[in-house]
């Protein structure tokens, strides 16, 4: 799943070790869903999105509507 976390995460100037800290998971983490290898819990994207005060919405893409 696509999703605008590098961005988010490259504005604040956080590491991707930064955000694993803040969202209590591993850089490894940060860096597969980043990448799109991974697709977060619904539990986790809601923590992502609660830090970078969005809706899930403003931070996943939805497949279906990828073009």
């Amino acid at each position: 799943m696509k999703n605008r976390l590098r961005v988010l995460r490259a504005e604040r100037a956080w590491s991707q070790g930064d955000l694993a800290d803040r969202l209590e998971v591993s850089r490894q983490s940060v860096n597969a869903i980043e990448t799109g290898r991974y697709d977060p819990s619904l539990p986790l994207a809601f923590r992502i999105a609660e830090l970078f005060e969005l809706s899930i919405e403003d931070i996943f893409i939805s497949p279906s509507k990828e073009s």
